[in-house]
């Protein structure tokens, strides 16, 4: 698939996004978007022809890669990219309607489009909101659905049709927990960003107008 699109997004957030904002986008980007694009998809290309287990059973092997592998890593990584990013187009889709409504009324409406004010605020913390539920909902889906972030070398597997017990190999184990284990870092670490963004913007603003009074009353 092309990340060009994405790329093009992240680029758009920028504009609008604060300092740590920028830290999430350059973590994105970086380290996980070049990551994945790099070298982690060709991890894992060819993982269900290097999957080898030790019968000839027809099916069987095909049945025990789908029964430890229901989502293949690399795809649900890319799937976990697309929709974490996903939330900063509410963003962009509010500045381009207020884009929109000062070209239609032909006059200046708000101090700046991209200026993160009312309504705009409120889209921005709710992005914030979205993208640390959906970090979250990711990591507990990893999980469950490999039993903890880990690679094992070998499996047993005795799903039918196989006759009994047979042992699978999973080719490159070791490597494939590297990325693995780098995947659920940069999770955890836009995670925390996610929330220091959002911390400094539930208390900035308040902070600011409280000020503002304050000033007022001495003046």
């Amino acid at each position: 698939m092309s990340w060009g699109f994405l790329c093009d997004l992240l680029s758009g957030v920028n504009k609008y996004s604060t300092g740590i904002g920028r830290i999430w986008v350059a973590v994105v980007f970086i380290f996980r978007l070049l990551v994945y694009i790099a070298a982690a998809e060709n991890i894992w290309k060819y993982e269900h022809d290097e999957f080898e287990c030790n019968i000839e059973q027809p099916g069987c092997e095909n049945v025990c890669f789908d029964h430890f592998f229901p989502v293949s890593h690399i795809r649900l990584w890319a799937l976990q990219l697309i929709v974490v990013s996903a939330p900063s187009l509410l963003v962009v889709f509010h500045v381009t309607y207020r884009e929109n409504r000062e070209k239609h009324h032909n006059q200046k409406l708000y101090r700046s489009p991209g200026q993160r004010d009312g309504g705009l605020l409120c889209t921005y913390l709710i992005s914030l909101i979205l993208k640390t539920a959906f970090e979250v909902v990711f990591l507990v889906l990893f999980y469950k659905l490999y039993n903890g972030f880990k690679v094992p070398r070998l499996v047993k597997c005795d799903v039918r049709p196989c006759p009994n017990t047979v042992d699978c190999y999973i080719s490159k184990p070791t490597e494939k927990m590297i990325f693995l284990y780098f995947l659920v870092a940069t999770s955890c670490l836009c995670i925390v960003l996610n929330l220091s963004e959002l911390s400094y913007l539930i208390f900035k603003y308040p902070l600011k107008r409280y000020l503002k009074r304050h000033n007022k009353k001495h003046q």
